[in-house]
């Protein structure tokens, strides 16, 4: 598919096909294109939980105010950010490179992030903010749809995912089969009213 139709054609759908499945080797290469996603320094702060079990995607859409998306599309993915991946062996996120440049980084990361939890937390929802709309254009490419989501209980679900302590939760997205349409799009602004050449 085009990238300009996917970006079209992608819509948030409130109803999935519950009797539709993702392979394992679906999900596997969705998730392989959503790590290709930006981050800054190439920290990789992103988490992702699958979830297809489906007693857990029971309990993760009654933790979503019993909204039926979770019970019923195929895969759950539930966005995380780990808050100390900037510490985490950092000179890894470079291994590529010189150990000069692996050392600048290594250096660059603690001066951002080691004194300042805004700057992690700030971090972790831009990082998941970039992987979130790969999931969504990926799986538009797989023939696939999906359901961008943070109307859930954050601590009732972070209990269900077992969520580490120095982890966010960002958002979560259903991925799976649409049983019906989107109904029609809200309406869109200007751009005018949204985009400012140079300035405001």
């Amino acid at each position: 598919m085009d990238t300009f139709d996917a970006i079209k054609t992608r819509r948030a759908i409130k109803k999935f096909d519950s009797s539709h499945k993702m392979s394992s080797e679906e999900i596997k290469s969705l998730m392989e294109h959503v790590i290709l996603s930006p981050t800054s320094y190439n920290q990789q702060n992103w988490r992702f939980i699958t979830v297809t079990d489906q007693d857990i995607k029971n309990k993760i859409s009654k933790a979503a105010r019993d909204q039926a998306q979770p019970r019923d599309g195929s895969l759950v993915i539930v966005l995380c950010g780990n808050m100390n991946a900037w510490k985490e062996e950092p000179l890894r996120y470079w291994k590529n490179n010189t150990l000069e440049k692996q050392e600048l980084v290594k250096n660059s990361l603690s001066k951002k992030y080691a004194d300042s939890p805004q700057n992690r937390r700030d971090e972790a929802i831009r990082s998941c903010g970039f992987a979130g709309q790969t999931i969504m254009l990926a799986a538009k490419q797989m023939g696939l749809d999906s359901c961008p989501m943070v109307g859930f209980d954050y601590d009732e679900l972070a209990d269900i995912v077992k969520l580490p302590e120095d982890h966010l939760i960002v958002l979560m997205i259903v991925v799976g089969k649409a049983l019906e349409p989107a109904g029609e799009r809200g309406g869109q602004l200007p751009l005018n009213e949204v985009v400012f050449e140079n300035h405001f």
